[in-house]
């Protein structure tokens, strides 16, 4: 099995938004980030990979199974952590502990107290009184004690300090070493799967944009920046989006060194996931 979970052309309709034809592989061994604008469809496409909601039409495999057919032994394999997730406010993380060893037959109690250690979350403290950050560290503690093969992840790390995220980080780096676990990672912290993603998939108005490594978004897409006069001598087909703002334009290009070749130009700046979003979705072709 090379792919631990495939999308191929999902589909879901709205009264005012739709996923359409949705397709990307995760890879075994890979993470995955999942970027996009608010409203862009990450979080519907991650709850129809879930079955949270029904698709309209479309194939989702995860570890070769049928998402729907094979639900309930699928689930046994996945730990999730949704951005709307929450447990109920009254209870603690030992009353977690005690659900979860009768839900998940791989439910790894020692490890869930490990991690509670580790994000010092007290086990007999209500989650009503934990902070967002606390609350999002012992959703990450329940989706990993269950020895799971796939993360899907929206936004985990929201509502943290830098230094906790690196932390976490550093858990999903582990998480992936025996290159039989995969992640599927939603997050506005770019910087964070700069750091940690083999995969970018950009989603917008629901719809792929693209889904290639981050390697190659991050070393072959490049930045130029010029006055009119120079972007007028620039073909259509040698750029993907360009931005004009008081200072001239910013020219989004997908190959920096062919880029070079055609054109007399000296320093073609690197760019970020950032700057892909943005040029992406408000930049004019």
């Amino acid at each position: 099995m090379k792919n631990i979970l495939e999308v191929k052309n999902l589909n879901k309709k709205y009264d005012d938004f739709a996923l359409k034809n949705i397709t990307f592989d995760l890879p075994k061994g890979m993470i995955m980030g999942f970027i996009g604008e608010n409203g862009a469809g990450k979080t519907t496409t991650i709850k129809a990979i879930l079955n949270i909601i029904k698709k309209d039409s479309g194939e989702i495999k995860i570890f070769g199974l049928d998402s729907k057919r094979d639900e309930g032994k699928i689930k046994e394999d996945i730990g999730v952590v949704l951005d709307d997730m929450f447990y109920p406010e009254i209870l603690t993380p030992n009353d977690i502990n005690n659900s979860m060893k009768y839900i998940y037959k791989n439910w790894d109690e020692k490890m869930f107290n490990s991690y509670l250690k580790d994000f010092s979350l007290n086990p007999k403290q209500q989650i009503k009184k934990f902070s967002k950050g606390m609350r999002k560290k012992l959703e990450i503690a329940t989706a990993l004690a269950h020895h799971p093969k796939l993360l899907i992840l929206d936004e985990p790390t929201s509502g943290l300090d830098p230094i906790a995220r690196s932390e976490i980080i550093d858990i999903f780096q582990d998480f992936i070493q025996d290159e039989e676990c995969s992640i599927l990672l939603s997050s506005h912290i770019t910087t964070d799967l700069e750091r940690i993603a083999d995969y970018i998939t950009f989603i917008n108005d629901g719809e792929i944009v693209l889904s290639k490594t981050c390697d190659e978004l991050l070393d072959k897409y490049g930045i130029v920046k010029c006055r009119e006069k120079e972007f007028k001598d620039i073909n259509k087909e040698d750029y993907v989006k360009y931005k004009k703002d008081r200072y001239g334009y910013e020219v989004l290009v997908e190959n920096k060194r062919d880029f070079k070749k055609r054109y007399d130009v000296e320093v073609i700046d690197k760019i970020t996931l950032d700057d892909l979003m943005l040029l992406m979705i408000k930049g004019v072709k």
